[in-house]
C-alpha cells in the first residue's frame, strides 16, 4: 500500500513538472521585467529550455540605459530567441554608436525583418550613417523614435524614409538640426502617419509645417511644442487634419485668436495644450469651445488674455467631457470654490492650487505640482483641474 502511495506521489509531481509547472510559468513569465527573465534562464537548463520555448517572451529587446549596450544589442540578435525581435528600446542607452549599427547590419540582419518599434531616444552619438544602417535592415518598422539627437539631419530622415516605408509614429523631438526637407520627405512618403513629435525642431518654418498638414492627413496626434517661428498662416491649415485628438502648442507666440478658431474646425480633438499661447484670448477659447465639444484637456496656462467670459462656454459644451483644465496665471480668471467649479464642470478631479477661495475647503493634502501638457503622460495621472491664483 504504502508503495502504491508513493507511486502515485512520483506520478502526480511528473505530472505537475511536465504539465502543470510549464502553463503556470508561461502566465507568470509573461510579467516578469526583461532583466529577471534573463537572470531566470541561467537557474537550471530545464528552465532555460522551458523559457526559450517561448517565442512570445523574445518579441521585446529591452536595453534602456543599460551600459556596453552597442555589445549588448548585437550580441542579443545573434541569439535565435531574438531572431523575431519586433520592439527595441535603447532609451538613454550607453555607448551605442553607429559602429554597432553598423554591425547590427552585417551580421544580425535577418533578425530585424520583423521590427516594428525601434527608440533611439537619447542615443546622442548616432548619427546619419547610423540611421541609414539601422534602418536598411528594418522593412517592417512602424514606430521609429530619436528624441534629443542633434547629430541627425535631413540626411538620415532620407534614408529612414526610404527604407522604411510603414512608419506610422515618428518623434523627431530635439532633433534641432532638421530642416524643411524633412518635413517635405516625410509628408510625400508618410501618408499614413498617425502621430508626429517635432518639439523643439526649431529650424522648421511655415512652410514645411503645411506640407506636413496636407501630406499627412492621418494625423491624430501633432506635437509642436516650444516652437515658435510659426505663424497663423500655417496654424490655420491644421483645421485639415479632420481626425486630430492631441495637439501640443504650448509656447505659440503667433498663434492668434483666427489660428485658433480655424483650429477648432478638428471636431475629434480631445486634448489642446495652449500653454503660453500669449496671443490668444477668449474669442478664441470660445471658438474651441464652440467647435471641440469633446474635448477632455484644455490648458490655458499663462494667458492673461482669457477671462471668466470663456468659462462659460466651455461649460456648457464640454461639461460631460472636460477633465482637466489649466488655467494657472490667467489672472482674468477668478477663484471659485470647490462647488462652484464642480456645478461648471462635473467630470473633473480636483487637484487645485492656489485657485479656489481659501475659506471654502481644505487645501491639506492636495497634489498642487503641475503636470506636463503631453495627453499620453496625462493619461496616466488622474485628471486635475489647476485654478490660478487672481
Amino acid at each position: 500500500m504504502e508503495e502504491k502511495q508513493v507511486e502515485e506521489a512520483g506520478g502526480e509531481e511528473v505530472a505537475w513538472s511536465r504539465e502543470t509547472l510549464p502553463k503556470v510559468l508561461k502566465i507568470v513569465s509573461t510579467r516578469l521585467p526583461q532583466r529577471d527573465l534573463i537572470s531566470l534562464l541561467l537557474v537550471s537548463p530545464w528552465l532555460n529550455a522551458t523559457l526559450i520555448s517561448y517565442p512570445s517572451l523574445w518579441l521585446l529587446l529591452e536595453l534602456r540605459e543599460m551600459n556596453n549596450a552597442g555589445n549588448r544589442l548585437v550580441d542579443a540578435l545573434s541569439l535565435a530567441r531574438y531572431q523575431h525581435v519586433k520592439q527595441i528600446n535603447l532609451e538613454f542607452s550607453q555607448d551605442i554608436e553607429d559602429k554597432y549599427l553598423e554591425l547590427v547590419k552585417s551580421k544580425c540582419h535577418d533578425s530585424l525583418q520583423n521590427l516594428e518599434v525601434l527608440n533611439l531616444n537619447g542615443c546622442q552619438k548616432i548619427s546619419d550613417k547610423g540611421i541609414e544602417a539601422i534602418t536598411s535592415s528594418c522593412p517592417n518598422m512602424k514606430e521609429f523614435s530619436i528624441y534629443w539627437n542633434v547629430r541627425a539631419t535631413d540626411i538620415g530622415i532620407t534614408h529612414l524614409v526610404k527604407n522604411c516605408k510603414h512608419v506610422v509614429d515618428l518623434n523627431l523631438s530635439g532633433c534641432k538640426n532638421l530642416s524643411d526637407k524633412s518635413l517635405q520627405l516625410v509628408a510625400e512618403n508618410y501618408p499614413e502617419l498617425q502621430l508626429l513629435n517635432l518639439t523643439r525642431c526649431v529650424k522648421l518654418t511655415d512652410s514645411g509645417l503645411q506640407q506636413i498638414l496636407h501630406g499627412c492627413p492621418c494625423l491624430h496626434s501633432l506635437n509642436l511644442y516650444a516652437l515658435s517661428s510659426f505663424t497663423d498662416e500655417a496654424y490655420k491649415k491644421i483645421s485639415l487634419l479632420s481626425h486630430l485628438q492631441f495637439l501640443d502648442l504650448c509656447g505659440a507666440q503667433n498663434l492668434s485668436d483666427e489660428g485658433v478658431s480655424c483650429i477648432a474646425r478638428c471636431k475629434s480633438l480631445l486634448s489642446l495644450n495652449l500653454t503660453w499661447c500669449v496671443r490668444v484670448t477668449d474669442l478664441g477659447v470660445i471658438a474651441i469651445a464652440q467647435g471641440c465639444t469633446s474635448l477632455e484637456f484644455l490648458s490655458l496656462f499663462g494667458i492673461v488674455g482669457v477671462t471668466d467670459k470663456c468659462l462659460e462656454p466651455l461649460s456648457l459644451t464640454c461639461s460631460n467631457t472636460l477633465t482637466t483644465l489649466d488655467v494657472n496665471g490667467c489672472i482674468g480668471i477668478k477663484k471659485r470654490s470647490r462647488d462652484e467649479l464642480l456645478q461648471m464642470f462635473p467630470k473633473l478631479r480636483i487637484t487645485l492650487r492656489n485657485c479656489i477661495d481659501s475659506q471654502s475647503t481644505d487645501m491639506r493634502g492636495w497634489n498642487r505640482g503641475r503636470v506636463s501638457a503631453d495627453f499620453r503622460y496625462f493619461m496616466q495621472l488622474d485628471y486635475t483641474l489647476i485654478f490660478a491664483e487672481s
